[in-house]
């Protein structure tokens, strides 16, 4: 995982000590220096290309800087975070499929294909990332985010509810309307890749 950039700001929002995960004194730098590794992540799951990832932190935290007087404390904190996290990841999602890149799926995935035993095995390996990719960018943000913490990077539901500030219920909800979602868009897929061989 990269670096989190630096953010500027002394804004500063005062806020009660009893809301879970949130300093005494809120303002942008507290903020980043005690979310910025969880925006940063969330911002991988939801599909951000690497290269766009330091950018889209600091949009992240432009946004935070704008919108914090707004915050009154009635979510947690890292949901307030991952509700513009979503919406950053959108935008840096529409701009790389203009540059038509690849998503941070794929991508992460690639450096390991140098590591298997034939140039066979590493085609098949990056066509399997391709599509696994493709799939993955068909499925609603908050939904792809969950399933890629339970299905790829093995979180339990329990810490993912608690990372995403979400009750446990809504989370097994997202997983199972995502694993319905998966499962749709892949026949998409196959169907797409067997018309397309038939032609």
């Amino acid at each position: 995982m990269g670096r989190p950039g630096r953010v500027h700001s002394r804004e500063v929002v005062p806020t009660t000590s009893h809301l879970e995960g949130v300093p005494d004194v809120l303002d942008v730098r507290a903020i980043h220096a005690s979310h910025a590794d969880f925006v940063w992540c969330s911002l991988q799951r939801l599909g951000v290309w690497p290269a766009d990832l330091e950018d889209a932190l600091q949009e992240v935290f432009v946004v935070v800087h704008r919108k914090l007087a707004s915050f009154d404390g009635s979510a947690r904190l890292s949901t307030w975070l991952f509700g513009i996290s979503m919406r950053v990841a959108s935008a840096y999602r529409r701009k790389a499929y203009r540059r038509r890149e690849r998503t941070v799926v794929d991508m992460e995935a690639t450096a390991g294909a140098s590591q298997l035993d034939s140039p066979e095995e590493a085609l098949a390996a990056e066509q399997a990332r391709a599509r696994l990719a493709s799939v993955l960018d068909e499925l609603e943000p908050a939904r792809r985010a969950i399933f890629v913490m339970f299905e790829i990077e093995n979180i339990a539901c329990p810490e993912i509810a608690a990372q995403l500030g979400l009750p446990i219920g809504t989370v097994y909800s997202r997983l199972g309307a995502a694993r319905a979602d998966f499962s749709k868009a892949a026949l998409r897929l196959r169907r797409r890749e067997e018309a397309g061989r038939g032609r």
